[in-house]
């Protein structure tokens, strides 16, 4: 009598994870490991039986009791301090009256899990993951879903695949609404420190922005569009190189407030006054931005409501509950207050 767990392949046909480990050359305890999330078995190894597993269509069918019931796991490509305090607060504000708990984690700077992480989660099985800025790779995708994890992602890009529960915002028409509003003060030399150029929602900001100019007619500056990181130094490192010129520009739309608040302290260092003399506008309206001297003008992105709502569908999909919707966009805006100002003279 045979003890293996049977799986489903296409058209109904049984297979077992002896024929798996057969197939791909390996012992049944090896196959038995990729399934129950282990780690240790070679990343070769387990990409060849996660492979043979996906071409057999097998899903397990006995589970073992979740060690990571009542949690859901909370992951950020990298953690700050202000940025990150909303969106885990507006997690915290589903989860804590639906008595589930949070576990917290970053992965330095990564945009895809190391796969010693998700064997780690693998073998809790909590209640589901939301990531933040990051996403399972295509094979780490299959592998939550084999072993029943939802998933969802807080991602700003606006652009993750249809197939992935996602919560963003329009960060293209965030882009645009900062560089009207610069462009109506009368503003014609407007600088953009946007984020990382390989992270999509800097490159949305950034296609807005130049949406803006060719919508007004004008031109964009290539010598006035820089990429930094997000936070405050890399404002400030580009803010001092943009503004400490002949021709430096007399608006600067920062990615982040983050960014903005180093190109204010550029500004104070070089004497230059804002908004009389550089208008600077922000993005993320966090709680910061409305204290700064001058308080910043920036975008409201709805960073709590935007993971209070990956959060409901996380816990929804953990019920069994399919999403109305794989992709949810919400409302950038425009808040204005006193960091710009008419273009002088």
């Amino acid at each position: 009598m045979s003890t293996q767990d049977p799986g489903a392949r296409p058209g109904g046909a049984a297979t077992t994870i002896a024929a798996i480990a057969d197939e791909v050359g390996v012992s049944v305890a090896t196959v038995s490991k990729v399934l129950n999330g282990r780690a240790d078995v070679a990343p070769g190894t387990r990409a060849r039986v996660e492979e043979s597993l996906e071409r057999h269509r097998y899903r397990r069918r006995g589970k073992k009791k979740p060690t990571g019931a009542g949690q859901i796991d909370l992951v950020f490509h990298e953690f700050d301090s202000a940025w990150a305090m909303e969106i885990i607060q507006g997690v915290e504000a589903v989860t804590a009256p639906a008595g589930v708990d949070v576990v917290l984690s970053q992965l330095w700077a990564k945009h895809h899990p190391p796969q010693q992480w998700l064997d780690a989660v693998l073998s809790r099985r909590p209640l589901g993951v939301v990531f933040v800025v990051c996403s399972p790779t295509l094979a780490q995708q299959e592998q939550l879903r084999r072993q029943g994890i939802p998933f969802v992602i807080v991602d700003t890009d606006s652009a993750t695949t249809a197939s992935v529960p996602t919560v963003g915002s329009n960060n293209w028409n965030g882009g645009l609404l900062a560089t009207r509003h610069l462009l109506d003060l009368g503003h014609r030399r407007i600088a953009i420190i946007s984020g990382p150029e390989d992270v999509l929602c800097s490159r949305a900001r950034l296609a807005g922005f130049r949406a803006a100019h060719e919508e007004a007619g004008l031109p964009v500056d290539p010598d006035l569009v820089r990429y930094g990181t997000f936070y405050i130094d890399a404002g400030y490192e580009h803010g001092m190189a943009l503004l400490d010129r002949p021709d430096r520009p007399t608006a600067v739309f920062a990615g982040s407030d983050m960014q903005a608040l180093g190109v204010l302290r550029a500004a104070r260092q070089l004497g230059i006054d804002v908004p009389g003399g550089l208008s600077v506008i922000g993005y993320d309206n966090l709680k910061v931005s409305a204290w700064t001297d001058p308080p910043l003008t920036t975008i409201d992105q709805p960073l709590r409501d935007m993971a209070g709502t990956a959060a409901h569908m996380v816990l929804d999909l953990a019920r069994g509950q399919s999403p109305r919707t794989s992709r949810i966009d919400l409302v950038t805006e425009l808040i204005v207050r006193e960091s710009t100002a008419p273009a002088a003279g």
